[in-house]
């Protein structure tokens, strides 16, 4: 009797880009089952986005280098099949889905590959709205692909791939842009496909949301090769909890047997006398549109004040990043005022504001250009008229911070996504703006890059405030003194993050899920007082 071909079997693989010294991959072997999650996890960099290329034809046919090894998908070697063969056996949804939508109009978008495919026009509206209606996101189906949100545009891009109803889907980071309870809607749809016989392998920093759905399988890459391939049972035994996100009662548990981490001074160039002074930025009755037909924040009021840093938080599409874009100038308000440093947003240019805010947007591809990781973060401080010595200085404290010192000649678009997000903070870092306003800072970043230079960040003294935009509950949890949640373009809460958060009933009308590490927290709230990284809650 003959055993069943094997969706996929990689054997043997290897790749170095053309523009990169030394191999990004290599001696990659493994086979994927029908019906099965394989978990694929790894420090940012180490060679998971490449694999995911390989696989799906992008590589060698968009980026170029040396490959070697096989390929098989259902027993054909894939490295001469068209693209379109490929797209109609393995389905990807990439990192950054800015970089793979290209309809102007969500129908649109959702029905491109079925249209290149020269389907009935009533089998595509069929496979359209099937999708839209797996993913709870028929609402969307009618909507401008430029007014969603990032976490709205990453399920889109995913409905544009099941609407194709591939054998293989290779899913890259597709957690990073949703809100908790939006991953938790997709992480059950991935169940649902891969118990309807769909192979699944899904790259992923947030390893602790992906085990609630018990992946058959669990790769831990390092370095290019892979280092461990098995059950989800031993990945704990193999891994740095520093590397990988685990859950808390595991990394409290392993934390004890180390000495107890150093307490770091946040925001120390903000001092008492300081924080009393007039607000930063101050929102007055703000509201704003798109468009005549449709509000998107309706009577924000609020400030920002030395020493604050924040944590917005807040649903898919509740207006976020509309919300931020207003204090650095990049929106007007429709009615009401921004004031930053004083002064009304409309009567300076963005150009005035960013050498008092640094904004690092959502998606790295809106910011990078140039040639080179150096040149790109020295082009902010030039523009500001920096010293040349300031400059340089300037761009190696931001590259070391970052982890990114041997990458500073490096093209910022040959990096993995996880890396081009941390060019896109380092190169606001290097111009020493006052107040530093992340967009989702923690995307594409495994733990330990993530966890370092957000310490690193808020311990330099040239920061008076900072605010970060995010959907990790637990880097509200580690590193706010405040905490905005954002519904609806309305501000619902404003507070310490021990008050907002403790909320349970609040965090699920905004889509929010607890964390193992706030569940923690708030056990031993009484003995600590406050928040804690779960390394330093081993030592309590």
């Amino acid at each position: 009797m003959t055993s069943p071909v094997k969706p996929l079997v990689v054997d043997n693989l290897s790749f170095r880009y053309r523009d990169r010294q030394g191999a990004a991959i290599h001696n990659i072997s493994f086979e994927a089952k029908p019906g099965e999650i394989l978990l694929i996890a790894g420090a940012s960099g180490c060679g998971k986005t490449t694999m995911i290329r390989a696989i799906n034809g992008l590589i060698p046919r968009s980026y170029k280098g040396e490959m070697g090894g096989q390929i098989l998908v259902f027993g054909e070697e894939v490295k001469n099949w068209k693209l379109s063969q490929i797209s109609q056996k393995i389905g990807t949804v990439l990192q950054d889905p800015e970089r793979q939508i290209l309809g102007t109009k969500v129908l649109n978008e959702i029905a491109f590959g079925l249209e290149n495919l020269a389907m009935p026009r009533d089998e595509i509206f069929t496979r359209v709205d099937e999708a839209l209606n797996f993913l709870k996101i028929s609402h969307l189906r009618d909507r401008e692909t430029f007014n969603l949100s990032g976490g709205e545009k990453q399920k889109v891009a995913l409905a544009g791939v099941l609407a194709m109803r591939p054998s293989i889907l290779l899913l890259d980071e597709p957690l990073a842009s949703l809100d908790p309870a939006s991953a938790q809607d997709t992480l059950d749809a991935v169940r649902a496909l891969a118990n309807q016989g769909m192979t699944i392998l899904l790259v992923e920093h947030r390893v602790e949301d992906v085990l609630r759905i018990h992946p058959e399988r669990v790769m831990f890459m390092s370095e290019g090769e892979i280092r461990y391939l098995g059950d989800v049972q031993g990945l704990s035994k193999v891994v740095n909890y520093r590397e990988v996100k685990l859950p808390e009662e595991q990394i409290v548990t392993r934390a004890k047997r180390e000495p107890a981490p150093v307490q770091i001074k946040i925001l120390p160039g903000v001092t008492n006398s300081q924080s009393e002074k007039a607000a930063l930025v101050k929102f007055q009755d703000v509201a704003f549109g798109y468009d005549a037909e449709r509000e998107v924040l309706h009577g924000i009021n609020l400030e920002i004040n030395r020493g604050d840093v924040i944590a917005v938080l807040g649903p898919n599409g509740a207006g976020k990043t509309t919300f931020v874009k207003h204090a650095i100038g990049l929106l007007k308000p429709k009615s009401g005022n921004v004031f930053v440093n004083g002064r009304d947003t409309r009567e300076a240019s963005v150009a005035e504001i960013a050498g008092m805010l640094g904004y690092v947007f959502q998606s790295p591809s809106h910011m990078l250009f140039a040639p080179t990781v150096r040149e790109e973060l020295a082009f902010g401080p030039t523009n500001l008229r920096h010293p040349k010595e300031q400059i340089e200085q300037e761009v190696k404290e931001a590259l070391k911070i970052v982890n990114l010192s041997d990458n500073e000649n490096d093209p910022p678009l040959a990096l993995s996504f996880g890396q081009q997000k941390r060019v896109s903070i380092a190169a606001i870092l290097a111009m020493r703006s006052k107040i530093l306003v992340m967009d989702e800072p923690t995307a594409g970043q495994d733990y330990q890059n993530y966890m370092n230079f957000m310490d690193s960040i808020l311990q330099m003294p040239v920061f008076e405030a900072i605010l970060f935009i995010t959907h990790d509950v637990d880097l509200a949890v580690i590193y706010a003194n405040r905490v905005l949640m954002v519904n609806d373009g309305r501000l619902v809460a404003d507070g310490t993050p021990q008050d907002v958060l403790r909320d349970f009933d609040r965090l699920k009308a905004n889509r929010l899920v607890p964390t193992s590490l706030l569940a923690l927290n708030l056990k031993r709230l009484s003995a600590t007082g406050r928040f804690m990284r779960a390394e330093a809650l081993a030592h309590v």
